[in-house]
């Protein structure tokens, strides 16, 4: 059995300001209307012998993770919330922990989610031959052909052929022993990387069996199993998720998978392959894998441009207009707006990083918060007004308890409710207004087969209502 491990807990800041720390990269749709977890889902739709996979997220973006996996009808053995993150590391150590439970001889198979690979039917023939290898209990990393000297990615050095009379025949050779792991280089020296055809970039992608992992990362990385295994001894079940103890994880030691295993095993090898592999790391690199018009450049939303060469314009709630531009990077994400140069784009993160360090709630959030019945977003903030949009699930149900000195009223514009003030019940759809007094505690029922939708308009009062 072949178990996806989906590792979705990275941050993406340098794609702010579409990526905050609470809606990050993966739970973006930058390239088409899915977003990166999901096609990092789909693509392995048609491989044989997979499991559900054990999908490892933030515990904060939990609920928007889970709804975009039901979204593409995919159902999870479990969710791994993690308190804090820890790198890869810690996160194969309790994946690969749990997989072993639901099969001593599992092969799991690590994707981060949020790459770009264009050519599935290739990557499909790379996971087959890594399936085979991993299966032998060699640990297995795969490593992208690279066509250009990129200084943002880790390399890994091949050594001799690895044993391809046993692999696909026809294709070339398929897998190398590793030589060296290598860091991110200069520009002069991944030229040399380049032109020496030696080296691959390190796609962060692995299959192991868990067994074979777990006993390795005990001989190399005693202290993250320990922990690890305290993490999962004390965590807790809730649902299909499975919450890591906040003091055990919190305490363990952060790394990554290369650098705790597989620098350092003997059994250790490469599967090259080349599928228009693409982490989406910038802003410029999402310029260079999109869509170009007759003037090379990349728009996404409502966007007017006049005189504009090799530029990438993205509008998510409003008209942008670009005049006279070149090689400039615009992104209006609501509440914030990106201008750079395409050649200062890996900047960007030392902007997210400065938001954060300052307080602002731009480097966090683009104010809206998740929750297992559906969503809240604010739409507008005044001084004494204030405008949300409430999103019910199906079926689903929320509680509300209104603060003295504060009257809401709330406009249905989408779905169908029972609306419940402990006194009665009041049915309501589509164009309906209700109004919600002071010190009252409230159940909304979404109860048709679409999502319900409410408009809330409130005056500030006396503190926030809350959810539940």
């Amino acid at each position: 059995m072949i178990i996806p491990v989906i590792l979705a807990g990275g941050s993406g800041t340098r794609l702010w300001p579409l990526s905050r720390e609470l809606y990050p990269k993966q739970l973006l749709a930058l390239t088409d209307e899915y977003t990166m977890l999901q096609h990092t889902l789909l693509r392995l739709r048609g491989m044989d012998d997979i499991a559900d996979p054990i999908v490892i997220c933030n515990a904060r973006h939990r609920f928007v993770t889970s709804a975009q996996l039901s979204e593409i009808d995919v159902r999870p053995s479990t969710m791994i919330l993690e308190p804090v993150g820890k790198n890869t590391a810690p996160a194969v150590t309790v994946a690969a922990m749990m997989a072993v439970k639901t099969d001593p001889s599992a092969i799991i198979m690590v994707l981060p989610a949020d790459h770009l690979i264009n050519d599935v039917d290739v990557l499909h023939r790379a996971l087959d031959i890594g399936a085979r290898l991993a299966a032998r209990d060699h640990l297995v990393t795969f490593g992208v052909v690279p066509d250009a000297p990129e200084t943002g990615f880790g390399y890994i050095r091949k050594g001799p052929v690895f044993e391809t009379h046993e692999m696909i025949a026809g294709t070339g050779p398929e897998a190398f022993v590793i030589k060296e792991f290598v860091e991110k280089p200069d520009r002069k020296t991944a030229i040399g990387y380049l032109a020496s055809g030696e080296y691959c970039w390190n796609s962060g992608m692995f299959m192991f069996r868990a067994a074979t992992v777990l006993s390795e990362l005990g001989r190399f990385a005693k202290d993250i199993v320990s922990k690890c295994e305290a993490a999962c001894a004390n965590g807790s079940i809730d649902g299909n998720s499975f919450m890591l103890d906040a003091e055990a994880f919190g305490s363990c030691r952060a790394d990554s998978i290369d650098y705790a295993v597989m620098e350092k095993t003997e059994h250790g090898v490469m599967v090259p392959f080349d599928a228009g592999w693409n982490d989406l790391g910038s802003w410029e690199a999402l310029w260079a894998v999109g869509v170009k018009d007759e003037n090379g450049n990349v728009v996404r939303g409502d966007v007017i441009e006049q005189d504009t060469k090799n530029t990438l314009v993205f509008a998510e709630s409003r008209l942008v207009s670009v005049v006279g531009l070149e090689n400039i990077v615009v992104v209006e994400a609501g509440d914030s707006v990106l201008v750079v140069d395409r050649e200062h784009a890996q900047n960007v993160r030392a902007v997210a990083e400065g938001l954060k360090a300052d307080g602002r709630i731009e480097a966090i959030s683009h104010g809206s918060d998740y929750y297992s019945w559906g969503r809240v977003d604010i739409v507008a903030e005044m001084e004494d007004l204030s405008v949300r949009r409430i999103t019910v699930f199906p079926g689903e149900r929320v509680g509300l308890k209104v603060p003295a000195g504060r009257t809401l009223n709330w406009n249905v514009m989408a779905g169908t409710l029972v609306f419940d003030d402990s006194a009665s019940e009041v049915p309501a759809k589509k164009g309906d207004t209700i109004r919600i007094d002071p010190e009252t505690v409230v159940t909304a029922i979404s109860t048709g087969e679409e999502s319900l939708v409410i408009v809330e308009v409130f005056t500030a009062g006396s503190g926030p209502d809350h959810f539940c």
